[in-house]
């Protein structure tokens, strides 16, 4: 079988299992529709006035607290949506219900299959290259270009398969298999379960999509349609307020970068004559244009376009406030979103269009900049979340920071391979905390658990390896490419000392974070609520075990891409760079000036890294194991600080009077009177002015005309009275007028 013949069937069976979820998936579940993805803390109505007080899976409870517990943390948690203890929840199960079980994630590894097998047919040629063209999807006249030539506008319906494609589909539909088993279990007892899944196979047809066309057209497809799902699975709850609004404030966030990313292809389109990829590229390597480094061209325009639309997708400043709040949805949802789909689509973008941004050298440092920022602001509001999945939210959102810093600098392999070795670890981290929850009975404050490494042992050591890989130490996946990013930022030309410096500073931050995280979950003494106690038990084999084979991928994932310094390993432990060899403009994005910088250096900036990282951790065990008092002594030293953390830098009340109350209700206020006194002004003295001329105009029309006309009359009519006497039209009259003036005439005679 020819799998690069057939890549276009890799989107299409996620496809498929949404289509039959959503034309049969209430047949195979059905269940009351009061009851539809109904948070528990909700309590449904049914016809005899009687709600259901079982203890189901507790999704989409918000507790709501705002009060000083534990090491001083004081701030309102909305703890989303999880697990409860496994008893039914509303409805009963259907015996057709298993079918969902086999047709969805059924499809995502068929989806693996064919990506696998393309992969190793691909590794077969000499170019590493694939494309299938379907049909003409979009075909136009004739246009101008901006430097007066003349393009026709044309869009293919087609797929492109290279080595940076083939990684995407593997961590894709792999991380994205794991997940649809982990969901299995995960979802198990919860309402709209054929609807969740529905979505999930929808969200990763669309991320194919996205990272399979040939075209920036189609690849848009998949950039929308992934945020259409991002709205579906973060408001799946959504009977309960907060669901919908943060899946809301994710679709609207997003539409504010799409809207740059549409302006950045239109002028592509206008400057290149093409969106697809190798036109592209080939007219962008002809010597056509040159790097703009003089100022702001043409190029840097378009690459900043579309830079603004890869922060609101992969959670960027100063796009980046939905991504936290995408935590109202189920937890598989969150691993989906941060590990495998979603966030990944900007880093992956601006991977795509390398050739572009190495020809925008400003643009280059906007995004190393702006990437450096990002890291160590949500690794900063880290520190201080007590909601077990807000802190690896943020952690995201600063590893997807690392991700941007490498791709500024021009290391766009590095960035690719530190996507695929977070995809491992953070997919491992989220499911493992949605283990937790789900053995908590759905509680998420972490002040309100610790002790559970006894009680839950193969979510603690899963979660245990996915931490250790995160917080960079030596042998697993997050040290190798969060290191070579360090390095490659400290060495590029593009880079600096001071992005260098940041990135070590969120790299301590990050160990730090993450080992709080474990060590108030797992260590130290029971904070657990007797209620939840008492339905402490281990996650289903369908969990743990997918933690197992993720906590695999964490360890090994990294050994693809190990560092030239450590020479005793063979080229066959650099093969990811050297994969993606032929996709980057500039050498695979190899911006290290190898002759300027001594062995000894990196060796030196190696062990730095590693030893805040270890530093970090021990930090962390000394705050929360040793001395637990340390963290509410520091929050009351620095009270400002700590809100300021807690509060996330006020960047939501920021967004929320700039442009929530300011641009939109201030706006609408704005718009409103200038409807009501322009445009309605506008109408209504229209109309005053219309009655105005009107009146004056049958004053004018009474008076003036209709007054001459009747002056005029009456002039005649009185001019005429005269003879009207004389000429009266009776013949006597006449007759004796007659004689009246033969008697004056005669008189007139005899008298004189």
């Amino acid at each position: 079988m020819n799998f690069l013949e057939l890549i276009w069937l890799i989107p299409l069976f996620p496809l498929a299992g949404a289509a039959l979820m959503l034309f049969f998936g209430k047949t195979l579940d059905p269940q009351p529709v009061s009851e539809v993805a109904i948070a528990p803390g909700v309590e449904p109505i049914y016809e005899h006035g009687h709600a259901h007080h079982g203890h189901g899976h507790d999704h989409g409870h918000d507790h709501g607290h705002d009060h000083e517990h534990g090491h001083g943390h004081d701030h309102g948690h909305d703890h989303g949506h999880d697990h409860g203890h496994d008893h039914e929840h509303g409805h009963a199960h259907s015996p057709l219900k298993f079918l969902i079980n086999l047709i969805c994630p059924g499809m995502i590894l068929l989806s693996f299959l064919f990506s696998a097998g393309a992969v190793w047919q691909l590794t077969q040629k000499a170019h590493r290259t694939a494309e299938v063209i379907q049909f003409t999807w979009l075909a136009g006249l004739p246009f101008h270009m901006s430097n007066g030539q003349l393009a026709t506008f044309h869009i293919d319906w087609g797929f492109l398969l290279d080595p940076l494609s083939s990684v995407m589909i593997l961590v894709i539909t792999g991380i994205g298999f794991l997940i649809h088993v982990y969901s299995t279990g995960y979802m198990a007892h919860d309402n709209g379960y054929y609807r969740f899944f529905g979505y999930l196979n929808l969200f990763v047809f669309f991320m194919l999509m996205l990272v399979l066309a040939n075209n920036y057209a189609l690849l848009f497809v998949g950039w929308e349609g992934v945020g259409l799902c991002s709205y579906l699975l973060i408001g799946f709850y959504f009977h309960k307020r907060s669901a919908g609004d943060a899946g809301k404030k994710a679709f609207i966030v997003n539409r504010v970068g799409d809207a740059g990313f549409v302006m950045g292809m239109l002028l592509l389109m206008s400057t290149v004559g093409s969106l697809r990829f190798t036109d592209v590229n080939a007219v962008l390597h002809s010597g056509a244009f040159t790097p703009e480094v003089a100022g702001v061209g043409t190029l840097t325009i378009i690459s900043l376009c579309l830079f603004f639309g890869a922060t609101g997708k992969s959670a960027q400043f100063p796009l980046f406030v939905w991504l936290p709040d995408a935590m109202e949805g189920p937890t598989p949802v969150s691993a989906l979103i941060h590990a495998a789909t979603m966030v990944t689509a900007g880093v992956y973008m601006i991977a795509r269009s390398s050739a572009l941004f190495e020809l925008a050298p400003i643009t280059g440092h906007v995004v190393a900049i702006v990437g450096a920022f990002t890291a160590i602001l949500a690794a900063s509001i880290a520190l201080v979340q007590t909601d077990i999945k807000r802190v690896l939210a943020y952690s995201t959102v600063s590893q997807l920071g690392y991700m941007f810093l490498a791709l500024g600098v021009g290391a766009y392999w590095v960035a690719v391979f530190h996507l695929m070795t977070h995809a491992f670890f953070k997919a491992l981290l989220f499911l493992g905390s949605g283990s937790v929850i789900h053995a908590m009975s759905g509680e998420q404050d972490m002040r309100k658990m610790g002790g559970l490494k006894d009680k839950i042992p193969v979510t603690f050591r899963t979660m245990w390896i996915g931490s250790v890989a995160i917080a960079g130490i030596p042998g697993l996946a997050g040290f190798f490419s969060k290191d070579e990013i360090l390095w490659q930022t400290f060495s590029s030309e593009k880079g600096s000392t001071i992005l260098w410096a940041v990135g070590l500073t969120t790299a301590a931050m990050t160990a730090f974070y993450m080992w709080r995280m474990m060590y108030l979950t797992f260590y130290g003494k029971s904070r657990v609520s007797a209620e939840a106690a008492a339905h402490m038990h281990e996650s289903p084999v369908s969990m743990t075990g997918v933690l197992s084979v993720l906590a695999c991928g964490s360890v090994l994932a990294g050994w693809l891409g190990v560092p030239k310094l450590w020479s005793i390993f063979g080229e066959g432990f650099r093969t990811f760079e050297n994969w993606l060899l032929p996709v980057f403009a500039s050498g695979a994005g190899e911006a290290v000036k190898e002759v300027e910088h001594s062995a000894g250096l990196e060796w030196t900036l190696m062990f730095t890294s590693i030893a805040v990282a270890a530093g970090g951790i021990l930090v962390a065990r000394y705050f929360y194991i040793s001395r637990p008092d340390i963290p509410e002594s520091i929050a009351a030293a620095v009270p400002g600080l700590y809100r300021t953390l807690v509060k996330k830098w006020y960047l939501d009340e920021i967004y929320e009077y700039l442009f929530v109350d300011g641009l939109c209700k201030g706006g609408g206020n704005v718009l409103g009177a200038f409807d009501r006194n322009v445009v309605d002004g506008g109408v209504n003295g229209a109309g005053w002015l219309t009655r105005f001329m009107a009146t004056l105009s049958a004053w004018w029309d009474t008076w003036v005309v209709d007054g001459t006309v009747r002056l005029i009359s009456f002039v005649v009519k009185m001019a005429s009275y005269p003879v009207c006497i004389l000429q009266t039209g009776r013949v006597q009259a006449y007759a004796f007028f007659v004689v009246i003036g033969v008697l004056v005439f005669f008189g007139y005679y005899v008298v004189r």
